[in-house]
């Protein structure tokens, strides 16, 4: 792994398994080193400026044209894709428990459960919300998404992100972000479980720090990208993509990830999310969770995300004559919340690590009674947030279940009961 800044995106890598792979001076040379082929991998259209323009040169064993045609996988049968139409939006407040570990040998691909989403991955607008649960690696296969870049969090088990421009170790607390159209297996060490935000947008990038200055919230130095690492292996290998919302797959005579050295600004990455420097109050109110913004996908709306990925790490809490938690509130965007580890310090049960829950725009939420009870008579004395990681997903669109989201017994069907029980407020006669 090499730190550099990758989600800015000014700054270009490059990197060799083997000395001398890499072409200098031109990127497809008639002859490329050690019989390669250059291959370029492109994120953005080719005409974007070129502060926007994302992509890298790979040299590679195989060009990845040469496969035989792709017939439809009838697994993963509950993943899903924009538009979202299965079952009719609800504005009601939804939450599940976690996802069970499946009892059956299940690996990453196979795993993942669609929660729901937005937008259409046709008109490269949105994005969907997903969750995996498995139990054994992938095995002589390969995925990737040719809808969206995935942004993988796992919330149990360590996870091997390997892939074809190198190997990410994805524990807990940590994200990675595998651009649209990369190959990669997942290989895990036990029982795994974790969240997905497949992005059919703009690609995130982090957010402008505007009044805050040149520092704070994620810096770029602490993004790492995979180096280059190849696997040479001649053995019958499946590939699974997920193209227009359906699963495709098709076998090679060999491991597509190889490729021997790479350059450009378009590369699987991971990120600690314990590096994460929380901007807070430090006089009085509780700021807006903007200020929680790790990576965001612009929109056409300047100021308005596609999709925003938040965090609410471990933090000090000093404000003074404030109602500390979350308040009550009413949002024109759409939030959907996970939970690595911990509790949430706007909710005191129900809401478990490996759960989630659904806010849609302009519905109210906030503090349950047992939460705003105890804050509303908590001495404000200067105290931290501990043993804890939630984030959310947050989009200018309404989140749209699917038909097994609404439907599974995972639905916590009594969530509204959180929001019971709080008096009237007595006014003077």
């Amino acid at each position: 792994m090499t730190s550099h800044y990758l989600p800015g995106f000014a700054n270009h890598v490059s990197t060799e398994a083997v000395p001398g792979a890499l072409p200098i001076g031109r990127n497809s040379p008639q002859k490329v080193p050690f019989g390669l082929y250059a291959e370029q991998l492109s994120g953005t259209a080719f005409t974007v400026p070129r502060a926007e323009n994302r992509r890298s040169w790979l040299y590679r064993m195989r060009p990845t044209a040469n496969h035989a045609p792709f017939a439809r996988y009838e697994g993963a049968k509950l993943l899903r894709s924009g538009p979202f139409d299965e079952v009719p939006p609800s504005p009601n407040r939804l939450r599940w428990d976690p996802l069970p570990i499946p009892s059956e040998p299940t690996d990453f691909v196979d795993g993942l459960f669609t929660y729901g989403g937005n937008g259409d991955v046709a008109s490269g607008d949105g994005c969907g919300i997903h969750l995996y649960a498995a139990n054994r690696s992938m095995r002589d296969r390969v995925f990737f998404s040719a809808d969206g870049e995935m942004l993988i969090l796992p919330q149990q088990g360590n996870l091997r992100i390997v892939t074809e421009m190198g190997v990410l170790d994805l524990p807990p607390r940590h994200v990675a972000l595998i651009p649209r159209g990369v190959r990669f297996r997942v290989e895990v060490d036990g029982p795994s479980r974790g969240y997905v935000c497949e992005n059919y947008g703009h690609l995130f990038r982090l957010p402008d720090l505007g009044p805050i200055g040149a520092n704070g919230l994620a810096n770029p130095r602490d993004f790492e990208t995979s180096v280059a690492w190849f696997e040479d292996r001649d053995e019958p290998t499946e590939v699974i993509q997920k193209f227009q919302g359906r699963l495709w797959t098709t076998t090679l005579d060999h491991s597509p990830l190889d490729v021997v050295a790479w350059h450009g600004n378009l590369a699987p990455c991971r990120y600690d999310l314990a590096r994460f420097n929380t901007i807070n109050t430090v006089s009085f109110d509780h700021p807006d969770p903007s200020i929680f913004t790790v990576l965001t996908s612009p929109s056409d709306t300047p100021g308005t995300a596609n999709v925003d990925f938040v965090i609410f790490p471990p933090r000090w809490m000093v404000a003074e004559g404030t109602f500390r938690p979350p308040w009550f509130h009413r949002n024109v965007m759409s939030e959907y919340m996970g939970l690595i580890e911990g509790a949430y310090d706007a909710k005191e049960g129900g809401f478990a690590p490996g759960g989630g829950s659904l806010h849609n725009q302009m519905n109210g939420h906030g503090p349950d009674v047992a939460s705003y009870e105890k804050a509303v008579d908590a001495d404000l004395k200067p105290h931290k947030i501990e043993n804890t990681m939630a984030f959310m997903f947050e989009s200018r669109r309404v989140i749209r279940p699917t038909r097994w989201a609404s439907e599974t017994p995972l639905l916590q069907s009594d969530y509204d009961e959180a929001w019971s029980g709080f008096e009237k407020a007595r006014l003077p006669r």
